[in-house]
């Protein structure tokens, strides 16, 4: 608050310096800061901008520009918070309309607030949906089958009938995005009216379906980041007695497996992913083990990371398309698993670096070269390249045509050095600088 030499004792404590104020707002501005709630007066309304901030209580006459700047500190967007929520102790209704026909474009037409009982019919009527979805799978003990019931859920929406088709009329697997589309509206619908007890008396179930969705559409196995929290914000926001803790719901807890050495994807592991009960989750959790492994592997191997994100999606396209069944599906994913150990294992059974394999795999691209040359030849054009790009590559090389047409001739003289083919030589020389940019930028470091 604001004050003077001349208020009343009573008050002076609550009269900070002008540095302590500062700290104050810097505290209240961080949402990982312990200090939560603070009562202002005069204060904190122009220039003032903490998006973390969700909750005010009003108990003093405002009106016209005040209350507009009173009620923007708590509508800023931030995370997944849905909405700010005033608290009215006094009465501001009809200054908030008059306010809004003042100062918005709408000139008071159309609604300022959403009301939290239109909110609670949205979030039964999403609930309602969700249940359906779920039907013919037996929930009820959802709030003790921990993750086996999770696990079941996932995989029962996974396998839902389809409701839609493809462009050539054939029908697409759509489960998942359906029931994560309605989990999504259910958890805003819940974030504006939590504090009705109607909606508490049902935080448990959309606690439940809102871990489900986290299952079905959780991706990055390889690299959890430590942010999951924002895609879990609407279970922890469903305070004492959620379903879920606060930890991460992982599809590995789901369906009870350890999570493995991800740069291994051992034979073991495979056939235990392969004989899940679960068997759609068991492909979920397949494909997203694959696609993480060829980004993380392969982020600096343009051949392979195409050669495998290709394979992966024809196997998936196939599926969802219902093309193939599952037991088809997970039998490619093992195998598409083994290749890929495979292909990333390559380095030491060829007698090549990391920056040679990506090389070699630039060259050995067109059959008709692999014919031509032997083995051994493309592994000495690929030590001899990785050794000289390395030596000329300067930091900005990829945006100076100069320094790129200069290279360009350095990898030509290389390949004619080897006789590669003359009639693939433009194409390879191009794949290699590809290859040559994309390992640039580790190369400067």
């Amino acid at each position: 608050m604001t004050g003077s030499a001349s208020d009343k004792a009573l008050l002076r404590p609550h009269i900070y310096s002008s540095q302590t104020k500062k700290r104050l707002e810097k505290q209240f501005k961080d949402p990982a800061d312990p200090l939560r709630l603070v009562i202002v007066r005069d204060m904190w309304l122009t220039g003032f901008d903490a998006p973390c901030v969700h909750t005010m209580y009003v108990d003093k006459p405002m009106k016209g520009h005040n209350l507009m700047q009173a009620i923007a500190r708590v509508n800023r967007v931030f995370k997944d918070k849905q909405g700010g929520l005033v608290v009215d102790y006094i009465g501001i209704g009809n200054e908030l309309k008059a306010a809004m026909k003042e100062y918005t474009a709408s000139k008071g037409r159309g609604k300022p607030t959403v009301d939290a009982h239109e909110a609670l019919s949205l979030m039964l009527e999403k609930l309602d949906v969700l249940g359906a979805m779920l039907h013919g799978f037996d929930w009820s003990a959802f709030k003790t089958g921990g993750h086996s019931t999770l696990a079941g859920a996932a995989n029962h929406v996974l396998g839902l009938p389809s409701t839609s088709k493809d462009k050539n009329g054939k029908p697409v697997r759509d489960g998942k995005k359906r029931f994560a589309d309605a989990a999504l509206a259910l958890s805003k619908a819940f974030s504006l009216c939590c504090t009705l007890d109607e909606a508490k008396a049902l935080r448990d179930q959309v606690a439940f379906m809102q871990a489900v969705k986290v299952i079905l559409t959780k991706r990055d196995i390889t690299q959890q980041k430590k942010t999951d929290e924002q895609r879990e914000a609407a279970i922890r926001q469903i305070i004492n007695g959620a379903v879920v803790s606060d930890t991460v719901v992982d599809i590995f807890d789901a369906v009870g497996l350890e999570k493995p050495n991800i740069g291994l994807l051992d034979d073991e592991f495979l056939a235990q992913v392969k004989n899940l009960p679960e068997r759609n989750l068991a492909v979920e959790l397949l494909e997203r083990l694959l696609e993480g492994e060829i980004k993380s592997k392969f982020a600096t191997n343009i051949v392979q990371e195409k050669k495998f994100s290709d394979l992966l999606s024809n196997v998936i396209t196939r599926y969802q398309n219902r093309s193939i069944e599952t037991a088809q599906v997970m039998e490619e994913l093992v195998e598409m698993a083994k290749k890929f150990r495979e292909a990333a294992n390559r380095g030491a059974e060829l007698g090549l670096s990391d920056d040679e394999v990506r090389f070699y795999d630039a060259l050995a691209t067109n059959e008709s070269a692999v014919k031509e040359l032997t083995d051994e030849t493309l592994k000495k054009i690929a030590h001899e390249l990785t050794e000289n790009l390395r030596k000329n590559i300067t930091v900005d090389w990829a945006q100076r045509e100069s320094v790129r047409a200069t290279l360009r001739l350095m990898v030509k003289r290389i390949l004619r050095k080897y006789k590669y083919p003359p009639d693939l030589q433009d194409a390879a020389v191009e794949l290699v600088l590809q290859q040559a940019e994309t390992l640039g930028e580790s190369w400067n470091t």
